[in-house]
């Protein structure tokens, strides 16, 4: 019951003629009531903010005024006065609360509710979650892991449901999810629609099942994932009702993709950085057909205060006008994916907000969540909510494993080798004349050509695919992850093939995780018990996991940026041009295996 009708009923809460308590229709109409005389400014609000300089997304104006919160909501703007609690921002500019268009929670190594508590105070108040990688180890109850430990969170996630499990039909995951096993999931509240299409193969050449995905979405959203896409394929892929991309390139390919009608995510992540490439095209005229998103950004990331915050100082940087950078972090982002009542500063809007410095230094001082001031000065300060229902099964299952499993025989005088390109996820191919010794190809870090290993760890089936990569660096060691898209089997590289057998033991003993071994000792573990993916520690504990990881790392040599997180993509045979799984080489413009020996 409400303190109001208490007050009016407090003689009649007993006996057979008791009040009955109102319904939530009245309850709703008494906040309604409340709200219009706040509004009007005949009764104190709740929150006060004073002195504020508003970033207005809908007149594109700086608003000097006062903003007042009543029941989580913005209801008004103006000269007010009075409130329960109030705040002076002393000419502060406040933005809404940002919502990153495209997030792997997996891939921050934290759980939903841990993933809430590091970006709130960068100034995410909500997020569109693909929940793709557990759903690939674990499937439907991967998909409900993330639904359950995002109720009542600090901040609002909003899912895609996965489109793609498996990725592909060359490579082994944990689950297979057809249509009717996510429609499941598809008229929940907080569903917004089908999470990245990236079988664009499949949807071009009509396979039924993609096809019935994207059909169940219809009424909601289809996202993207369309690498290179072009011509009469792209108006195909576009016309099947999938509307965004954030795998762009190159500035025409964005525009060409966006002459089509897509919606452009601009990516700014750990191991895919798009934002430098792609933002000149943004102008005041297209802005509303642009979002940022980070589809994967690491602990250590997160804990230097980067995510969405990032990519709007950045743009800002490069010369983007504020307005436009701010409307691509809010406004643009929830009516895309139709949230409404977020993403501006109105009335009637939730009170999702961010107080920031200036537009240079953008330094984020406070953020409010339906009016709730939850983070200060990168403090997070909102009151615990729960913790993670953490049930779910073990999910390394590897039958007998040793270094065997890694020989490569000598079968011809070339082989094809992936070649890494520095801070991004595609790759290109080389032939190479192999090294050998005593009839086996081994890696030659003198090269820079190192053997890796995808070792299948869902289904205990025994598969083992071995190839060869440039890039890495490594003069001694091995590294390796139960963190491999997109269906996370181990993978590990190594210039010894004794380091590489302990990596993959250690990995399996410890239920997933990320390691260096060199000289067979453990130089660094990061434990990930949650479907290999993610940590039961907060961010703290995490980021400086994460940070002793990459430190180990490099003292095998490599100069990558984020050595695990350009591992992770080695295994995706979506993203061209020449990727390894548990079952071989995979050529992914031809979307078919390949040899690793060449005649």
């Amino acid at each position: 019951t409400t303190p109001a009708w208490r007050a009016q009923n407090r003689d009649r809460t007993s006996g057979p003629q008791a009040a009955q308590p109102p319904c939530r229709e009245s309850v709703y109409m008494e906040n309604l009531e409340r709200i219009i005389d706040v509004g009007r400014g005949l009764v104190r609000g709740d929150l006060l903010l004073k002195n504020c300089r508003i970033v207005n997304v809908f007149s594109s104006k700086i608003e000097e005024a006062n903003v007042i919160i009543a029941n989580k909501k913005i209801v008004g703007i103006g000269d007010y006065e009075e409130a329960d609690t109030i705040i002076d921002l002393e000419g502060a500019y406040l933005l809404p609360g940002f919502i990153d268009a495209h997030v792997h929670v997996e891939s921050s190594m934290l759980t939903p509710f841990e993933f809430a508590r590091a970006v709130g105070p960068l100034g995410v108040t909500s997020a569109i979650v693909d929940p793709h990688e557990i759903a690939n180890v674990l499937g439907h109850d991967g998909i409900k892991f993330m639904l359950e430990s995002s109720k009542n969170n600090h901040i609002s996630l909003y899912f895609m449901l996965p489109s793609c499990v498996p990725a592909t039909h060359m490579e082994t995951s944990g689950a297979t999810l057809l249509a009717e096993d996510i429609g499941y999931f598809m008229e929940k509240k907080w569903v917004k629609g089908l999470g990245e299409v990236m079988n664009y193969p499949g949807v071009l050449a009509k396979e039924t099942q993609i096809l019935e995905k994207i059909q169940l979405a219809k009424m909601k959203n289809s996202d993207g994932h369309a690498p290179g896409l072009s011509g009469k394929d792209l108006n195909a892929y576009v016309a099947t009702g999938i509307s965004t991309d954030h795998e762009c390139l190159t500035p025409e390919e964005a525009m060409e993709k966006l002459a089509r009608g897509m919606r452009i995510l601009i990516r700014e992540g750990s191991g895919a950085k798009n934002l430098d490439a792609l933002i000149g095209i943004v102008t005041p005229q297209n802005c509303n057909r642009f979002m940022f998103c980070t589809d994967d950004r690491h602990p250590e990331d997160l804990a230097n205060h980067e995510h969405i915050n990032y990519s709007i100082r950045r743009a800002v940087e490069m010369g983007l006008d504020p307005m436009s950078a701010v409307k691509m972090a809010t406004i643009n982002v929830a009516e895309h994916y139709n949230i409404p009542r977020k993403g501006a500063i109105a009335p009637g809007y939730w009170a999702d907000l961010v107080v920031v410095n200036d537009f240079k230094h953008f330094d984020i001082k406070k953020v409010f969540r339906s009016g709730e001031l939850i983070a200060e000065n990168y403090t997070f300060l909102a009151r615990a909510k729960g913790e993670d229902p953490v049930n779910l099964r073990g999910s390394v299952n590897v039958g007998y494993f040793d270094r065997s499993k890694l020989t490569v025989a000598d079968r011809g005088k070339s082989i094809r080798v992936i070649n890494l390109i520095a801070d991004q996820i595609v790759t290109t191919e080389s032939i190479e004349a192999p090294t050998v010794v005593h009839g086996n190809v081994v890696s030659d870090p003198a090269r820079d050509l190192l053997k890796i290993a995808v070792i299948e760890r869902h289904m205990a089936t025994g598969n083992v695919s071995v190839g060869f990569v440039r890039g890495f660096g490594l003069k001694h060691g091995a590294i390796a992850s139960t963190v491999s898209h997109d269906s996370h089997n181990i993978i590990v590289v190594g210039v010894s093939d004794d380091d590489m057998e302990r990596a993959v033991q250690e990995l399996i003993l410890s239920q997933g995780g990320k390691i260096v071994i060199d000289g067979g000792e453990t130089k660094a573990l990061l434990p990930l018990p949650i479907g290999g993916l993610m940590s039961r520690l907060g961010l703290p504990e995490v980021a400086a996991q994460k940070r002793t990881l990459e430190a180990a790392a490099r003292a095998l040599g490599t100069t990558l940026t984020s050595p695990f997180m350009t591992l992770s993509f080695l295994a995706l045979p979506v993203i061209p041009h020449l990727k390894i799984t548990d079952q071989g080489l995979v050529d992914v413009i031809k979307f078919d295996f390949v040899p690793l020996f060449v005649e």
